[in-house]
């Protein structure tokens, strides 16, 4: 006999499977850890070309800006997934000449819309977040351009992180895709000390 658990976890699959939702999912967490990854990087070059040397103001900066994007992907997802989520569901009712509310079509409709907006709304935060960890920790440093090293360095090694996920679903080679991504990371960079010139 089966227990709740496994019961759930069927009704989670079979939700899944309906709404389509781990296709989306992937390209929504990969743009969101993406931005989340990218924008933190801007922050702490940014902090650096200012001559920021008070880690809590980078802190404070940083996660206010994480808050924000994660809110944005949160709201914007839930909006979006919804009105898509909705017209699909009108066009099956459309096609099959009978209302699907309270189907399993329409409970995997929304589970797909909360389960995206949650997972927009988190990953630019968590992704972001890791940028940030080595200013926890400048006390143990020598100097704070060493959080500043190390979390350039956090940086680039998280972006070559998620070109290896994208490459690994597109069976595409790692390597190459890894290094795009850290080549966004140097753009990024380069910029921050472009405009910090000026």
């Amino acid at each position: 006999m089966s227990t709740r658990s496994d019961q759930l976890q069927k009704r989670v699959d079979e939700y899944r499977e309906i709404s389509r939702v781990d296709t989306v999912g992937r390209r929504v967490f990969a743009t969101s850890a993406f931005d989340g990854i990218l924008t933190m990087l801007g922050v702490v070059m940014g902090s650096f070309v200012a001559n920021v040397n008070d880690p809590r103001i980078i802190l404070a900066t940083g996660f206010s800006t994480g808050l924000a994007m994660g809110i944005s992907g949160l709201w914007g997802s839930y909006m979006t997934e919804t009105a898509e989520r909705k017209h699909e569901i009108h066009e099956l009712e459309r096609a099959m000449l009978t209302d699907m509310k309270d189907t399993r079509h329409s409970r995997a409709s929304q589970f797909a819309v909360l389960s995206l907006a949650a997972l927009d709304g988190l990953s630019p935060l968590l992704a972001g977040a890791v940028v940030l960890i080595p200013f926890f920790f400048t006390s143990l440093l020598s100097s704070i351009t060493t959080a500043y090293i190390i979390a350039l360095a956090v940086a680039l090694v998280a972006l070559f992180g998620l070109g290896v996920f994208l490459a690994r679903i597109s069976r595409d080679n790692i390597l190459k895709s890894g290094v795009q991504m850290i080549v966004a990371g140097i753009v990024c960079v380069v910029m921050s000390f472009f405009l910090g010139s000026i």
